[in-house]
């Protein structure tokens, strides 16, 4: 009997030291259910059970590899889904960016003219605000 519970006190000192490492070793962000120091206070409180408990409930679930689902070399695109061309050969993809690049300089034009606006009547007010016998700003 006692080989029993020596057995059996070993084995649930296994589960707790796997079950604890395993928890501490887990990213935050991946612990499931409950945060990791709760995880970590059930795992020690309640053993053998809190250790059980993480295995199921807690514990990341790792993709696991289900037949079928493995990667298999050329399985990116369905043919029928295929890109035929890259898109920098495509002549209406580069027509498409040039008018994006034309607008985009267009704009920027447009800005350049209207700071150089702003700059020309700051320029004019402060020489105005001078001449009336006013100190200079700066």
């Amino acid at each position: 009997m006692v080989r029993l519970y020596g057995l059996l006190f070993l084995v649930n000192l296994a589960l707790l030291v796997v079950a604890l490492i395993d928890c501490l070793s887990t990213d935050e962000d991946e612990v499931r259910n409950l945060p990791k120091i709760a995880w970590v206070f059930i795992i020690l409180l309640f053993s053998p059970v809190g250790a059980i408990v993480w295995f199921v409930a807690g514990r990341p679930q790792r993709a696991g590899a289900r037949p079928g689902a493995a990667w298999r070399p050329g399985s990116g695109f369905p043919e029928a889904t295929r890109p035929q061309r890259a898109p920098d050969d495509d002549p209406e993809f580069l027509r498409g960016l040039a008018k994006s690049r034309r607008d985009d300089e267009e704009m920027f034009s447009k800005w350049e003219a209207d700071l150089r606006r702003r700059e020309d009547e700051l320029r004019r007010r402060e020489e105005g605000e001078d001449g009336e016998g006013r100190p200079p700003l700066g």
